[in-house]
């Protein structure tokens, strides 16, 4: 069943996010975008950044997490919490 991540980082900035993101692309071994990720979105204004995701499964994303997460500390990124995981009900792509 596929699932909706939403990331609550605090004070999220663009270089940060960039910087994560060139981090998994460089060593992803051909791995990114990672196994089981249908549709990530980076959204919100500068600072205040945002991230969803949409995952075929729970346990692909928590694979994937097992990898993220000492990335994410390596760039400074913190949350205010752990991130919102929600049942996905439907999705209709054009």
């Amino acid at each position: 069943m596929s699932i909706l991540v939403r990331f609550t980082p605090t004070d999220l900035t663009a270089e940060q996010y960039d910087e994560t993101i060139r981090r998994l692309e460089a060593g992803a071994a051909g791995d990114f975008p990672p196994k089981g990720l249908d549709y990530h979105v980076c959204f919100g204004s500068a600072g205040d950044l945002r991230v969803s995701e949409v995952w075929d499964s729970e346990e692909h994303f928590r694979a994937f997490g097992e990898r993220l997460t000492p990335v994410l500390s390596e760039v400074g990124i913190e949350f205010s919490g752990p991130p919102e995981i929600v049942e996905v009900r439907n999705a209709i792509r054009h």
